[in-house]
This record gives structure tokens, sequence and C-alpha cells, in this order.
């Protein structure tokens, strides 16, 4: 049910679907599909058989079929799972892929509810962002069975998720079950054994869990992102099963985005650092509550390295380094970048600062969920309300330079003396502690090292012989050390560098290890071979964004 664009005409978003039928409470309507774009797809106008009143409803049905290389969904064979034996579907919308599904109005501006029932083959899960209402075999078809789905709390169209696969779980809390193939389902669920425990700090800080459900999905290793925070059901990476927990943090992320995100959402993508950065915020508060505060601020400083280093790599002029960038006619996957995230962040951690520190703080971003909960904002709406909630310090959120913060590139503009105080104790590491860092202190480090200018290779040699960094199987770790190694330009290192490109493929790692690897001539021919090789089984989000990398855009 939604509401017209006109009295007669409705717009609705597609992509690579193809549509057989449609009609409007009951009556057959025509449609036809307007001019196509080169990301948006292709508008599909439905003229409905009568006119609508003003307030009046209309149910439409559109009888569909998404395309095999549908943009939202990868496909695998069973020689590409675990298992070997079944088949496995997953879908991935943000930020405007739910359109090569099905026809939606694929924008943050509109929230919906659904019900949904995916029939599958028998041996087969089928899972959405929803709470599971039971199964049923299919009436039509015994070799199948009919998963029931549905979602009550109103949500963005690109929330909307399904996978189907030979699926397993775990139940690790009293709201929460592991899902994974079933290789994978107990190191899963030893993995994310502080869901519960976050959610409790989460609804602390944030105020009440409203979905019900927080289950958590282990999904085959091209999934894209580090996490998806799908609604009842967030999607993970298997590149955070470090085995000691240490990436837990991007749980924490997902399970802040119940508040940040998906309860109060953006209204458009130019606003995503109100995704982005609210939740960084509240999964580093998280952090602060169970691993200690100096914990926070060591996760703050390492997001500051990781803001430099995606300003280094995108420029500094480069206007999509501003935190509200213009989207007009630029493609989502392609600006995407950690700017939202982080300098969402910083920003955050700077009125935190000025506005009297992080439990005054907390109180406002509670108030803002709480007022914004179930709509889709900008950020003159979060401005204003920041605005009213501190209204005693009017005079202090004004010397604050929002031009700056909102419309400039780079990060010029920001003073970080409180964080740069911590950087002295950054500078008490040397290479004998190497063997008591943590893995979230030998992150830092290798982050470090990667600001530098690149190391000689005799450097990247001596480090392997002391410390056999090839050893270590966390994957933020490796993928750091592997990129010092292709900087330094050390040949040894270009098998494991393009084996940990294609053995996974979440954008975070594939990306920077081709674009290394590219740009290191001895290998540059290689690296472009060996991802046509594997440019088919790839995720194709992925696919595109690497070709675009490696100027093989198809």
């Amino acid at each position: 049910n939604f509401t017209p664009a006109s009295s007669r005409m409705e717009v609705l978003d597609t992509k690579d679907v193809q549509v057989f039928k449609v009609t409007v409470n009951g009556q057959d309507a025509t449609f036809a599909f307007g001019e196509k774009h080169s990301f948006k797809g292709t508008p599909l106008e439905v003229t409905l058989p009568f006119e609508l009143r003003r307030g009046q409803e209309a149910i439409v049905e559109i009888s569909f079929e998404s395309s095999p290389k549908s943009s939202a969904l990868q496909w695998f064979t069973p020689e590409q799972t675990s298992g070997k034996k079944h088949p496995f579907l997953f879908s991935q919308c943000q930020a405007i892929h739910c359109r090569a599904i099905f026809p939606c109005q694929d924008t943050p501006a509109v929230k919906l509810t659904y019900y949904a029932e995916i029939s599958v083959p028998k041996e087969l899960v089928a899972l959405m962002s929803a709470n599971r209402d039971g199964e049923m075999p299919d009436p039509e078809d015994s070799s199948r069975k009919i998963y029931c789905f549905s979602q009550n709390v109103p949500i963005p169209c690109y929330l909307i998720a399904l996978v189907v696969g030979a699926l397993e779980s775990r139940k690790i809390g009293p709201r929460t079950l592991v899902w994974a193939e079933k290789e994978l389902v107990d190191k899963s669920a030893y993995e994310f054994a502080e869901a519960e425990a976050m959610l409790k700090t989460a609804e602390d800080l944030a105020g009440p869990y409203v979905w019900g459900q927080y289950d958590l999905l282990v999904l085959p290793p091209s999934f894209p992102y580090g996490g998806m925070e799908n609604p009842c059901l967030t999607f993970v990476t298997p590149t955070l099963l470090a085995g000691d927990r240490s990436l837990s943090n991007v749980i924490a992320h997902e399970i802040s985005h119940s508040w940040t995100g998906n309860l109060v959402t953006n209204k458009t993508w130019e606003h995503f650092w109100l995704n982005e950065g609210c939740t960084v915020y509240l999964e580093r508060r998280i952090g602060g509550r169970l691993f200690g505060e100096q914990f926070r601020h060591f996760q703050a400083l390492g997001g500051w390295r990781e803001l430099q280093n995606t300003i280094n790599t995108l420029g500094d002029k480069n206007p999509i380094t501003n935190l509200i960038p213009n989207l007009n006619e630029v493609d989502p996957d392609v600006a995407y970048s950690s700017v939202p995230y982080e300098k969402g962040f910083a920003l955050l951690f700077y009125l935190e600062q000025l506005l009297g520190g992080p439990d005054i703080f907390i109180g406002f971003l509670k108030a803002y969920v709480q007022q914004f909960a179930y709509k889709s904002v900008i950020t003159e709406d979060w401005k204003k309300f920041l605005y009213s909630y501190f209204k005693d310090k009017v005079d202090v959120l004004d010397k604050v330079d929002w031009n700056s913060w909102f419309h400039a590139p780079g990060i010029s503009c920001f003073l970080f003396s409180k964080l740069h105080a911590k950087e002295s104790d950054l500078g008490s590491f040397s290479s004998a502690d190497l063997k008591e860092m943590s893995s979230h202190q030998l992150i830092e480090f290798l982050a470090l090292l990667l600001l530098e200018s690149p190391l000689p290779v005799s450097h990247v040699q001596r480090m392997q012989q002391v410390y056999d960094f090839n050893a270590i199987n966390n994957s933020e770790i490796r993928f750091r050390w592997l990129r010092l190694c292709i900087k330094a330009k050390w040949e040894e290192a270009i098998p494991l560098a393009l084996k940990m490109a294609t053995d996974q493929g979440r954008m975070k790692f594939t990306r920077p290890l081709f674009r290394d690897l590219y740009s290191f001539d001895k290998c540059r021919d290689l690296a472009v071979k060996i991802f046509l090789e594997h440019r088919a089984s790839m995720h194709p989000v992925t696919s595109m964004l690497v070709g675009k990398d490696l100027q093989q855009e198809q």
C-alpha cells in the first residue's frame, strides 16, 4: 500500500527486473518502463485504472522476475559453499539495490512494514530481516517448504534482506541465534558470544531495543562488507572469525544500528553520516563500557588514522570527503568510504568534549533517537535538535565551524587536541614488545607504519623473520601487513596478497590490496589477470568497483 505520486500515476524504481502484470485493487493496470539510467535502473510507471481520492488506499499487485545478474543478489553453486552440497543465495540492498530485486520506492525517505513467504527446497533454510513466523510444507510441491516472516517495525527498503542456504543455528543469548553453514557455526557462536552484553549496554545508552529478535548470520567469504545491519538478522563477514573475539567491535557497530540507522534513518544518502557517524559513536561507547574508557580512546585514535588514510587515498580536495557530499548523479557505491563513519564520529567526539563529556552527550543521543524514532531525517533536523537540547550552551555551539565540518573536503578544519594528547602513548611501542601486544595494538602499530612512506624491503623481511607476521590469521592484521609488504615492493608477498584479495571479498580488504598490487609494476599484469579470472564468482558490486580500480570496466 502506498500513496501515489499523482492521482493516476505511480512511479517505482526497478533495475534489471521484468514485469509481467500489474493489478490495482484487483483490476488490470497498464504499465510502462521509462528511460534506463546507468546506475539507477529503469523507472516503472503504473497508470491506475481509476482516480484515487485523497487519503484513499489502493492495493497494487505486481507479478515480476529479477535477473540472474541482479546487483542485489549473489547466487552460489554448491561448489562455492563450505558444505559443497547445496546452492546459496544472499541479498545486499544498501544503498539502492532493493530495486534490483523487486519494484519499490527505493529511498530511505520512505518506511514500510513487510510480510513475506519464501518457498525453498526443503533441505535449505530461508531467513529474512524480520521475525520468523514459522514454516510449512509447500502445498504446490512436496520437495519444498515455505518460511514465513513479518517485520512490524517500519523500515526503509534498503533493510529488506533474504538469505537461503544450508544453514544451522546456535543459541548464544536470550534473543540471539547465530546462523552459518555447519562448518562455521560453532566457531561463530564462540566469536560472537558477547552479543547479549553488547545489546544490554546499547539499551542502557540509547533506549529499549524494539526489534524483538537479534540474530547474527555469517555469510560466505565474498560478502562485500564487514557487516550489514539488517533488522533482526545482522549479516557479517567470516573475516571476523579471528578466534579471540578481537574483531567484535563490528558486532557492536551493527547492534548500534538498531537505533541509529534502522530506527532513525538518513532521509537521503547525502546524510549517510547520520547513520554511520552516530553508529560508530555508539559502537565505541559500548566498547568503553565493556572494556574500559582507555579502550574507547584507543579505538577513536584508530578511527582518526583510518580517516587520514582514506583522505590520503581519495585526495584532500576530493568533494566526496565532505561530511555531506553532493551525490547528484553519483553512484552511492562509488562514493562509499570511511568518511561518513570516521569524520562523523570525529564531529560527535569533538562535540562530546565541548559540551561536558560522555555522560552529558549520551543524554542528547538518547533524546535524539526518541525524538526521531521511526522517521527519516537530514542533518538540519539533527542540528536543530542539538541546539534545542543544549539551549543553555548555544554560545558554545555557535563557536563550532559547522560549514567546514559539513561542507569542506579533507580534515584541515579539525583541532583534535584531545586526541593528539594520546599520540605519545603510541610512541612508546617498540619492536620488543610486539610479543606482548594485543591484536588491537598490533593493528594500530601496522596502521601507523602504513601512514609513513613505504618501508625498505629489508625492513619488512626482517619483521617477517622476527615476528612471523605471515602466520597471523587475524584478517585486520594480515591485511595491513600485506599492504606494507606490497608498498615496500617485497615480491615474495605478491602471491599472499593476491590470495587474500580473492579468498574473501570484503571490499575493505579486497579493493586496497588490488589497488596496491596494481600500483606495483612487477605485478600489475598479474593482478589484472587474477581479477579477470575471479570476476565471475565475485559479488557484483565488488566486481564493478575493483574493475574501476584496475581500469577493467565492463
